[in-house]
């Protein structure tokens, strides 16, 4: 489909230590057609990612002096940059501590340059169509400025302040959020916030659905620490409610 390749200005920063999974991710990328920079260590890459932002990330959890997570750590204190985290088989708490802190997905080692390339597509797609800068089909309504109480939200500008402060989220975070706010006191199961932050070609669990929304609450009480709008029904869902 013609509205899923990247473009010439779509850039995929790479950080990892191992230099052959850099080379080998890097030509794979590139022959998608995307444009690569890559990155051996955390505190360079952070520097680089700060100054000259790229469309998306990949970081390695397990780096030497900084890792995966405390970059990710540093990066979300000023940037909403989409992030997908490469982690091995035995690194589950990493996997749940990054997606916490606001990565937006992960990929297990080893892995397929297919699966990553699908998973890249879809967080810039959605990326995208929050920013406004790709066309809707006509099954894709465009989304309005939404104001729910004291949260508002604006999808053209990807753009979120609760009580007058904003609140930066990332691409995943912001999409569970509109998905909870477009009809509050509904109760939404995980299985259909998956549907509204994840395409089809991308598969997660329910802990990831948990994790956004706890980084989603902590975010807004770090800007109003009385915030209480998003509600856990137990073996339903979560509900938004703007009272």
């Amino acid at each position: 489909m013609a509205d899923s390749a990247p473009t010439p200005q779509q850039t995929i920063a790479l950080v990892d230590d191992d230099r052959n999974i850099l080379t080998t991710v890097s030509i794979g990328l590139q022959a998608e057609g995307f444009a690569t920079r890559v990155y051996s260590d955390g505190a360079t890459a952070l520097k680089a990612l700060l100054e000259n932002p790229p469309d998306l990330a990949v970081f390695d959890i397990k780096m030497p002096r900084m890792d995966g997570l405390e970059l990710l750590r540093q990066l979300r204190e000023k940037s909403g940059l989409p992030v997908i985290f490469l982690t091995s088989k035995d690194e589950e708490p990493d996997e749940a501590l990054g997606l916490a802190m606001g990565a937006d997905d992960y990929i297990t080692k080893p892995f397929s340059q297919r699966l990553l390339v699908a998973r890249i597509r879809a967080i810039l797609r959605r990326a995208e169509l929050i920013r406004g800068e790709v066309e809707l089909t006509p099954s894709e309504p465009p989304s309005d400025a939404l104001e729910r109480g004291r949260l508002a939200m604006d999808p053209a500008r990807h753009h979120v302040t609760w009580s007058g402060q904003p609140v930066s989220l990332t691409v995943t975070e912001f999409l569970i959020l509109e998905a909870l706010a477009a009809r509050p006191g509904v109760i939404k199961s995980r299985n259909q916030l998956m549907d509204a932050a994840y395409s089809d070609d991308v598969f997660v669990d329910d802990r990831t659905i948990d994790s956004h929304i706890k980084r989603l609450r902590r975010k807004f009480r770090a800007a109003d620490p009385e915030f209480s709008a998003i509600e856990t029904l137990y073996g339903a869902g979560y509900s938004f409610t703007d009272g």
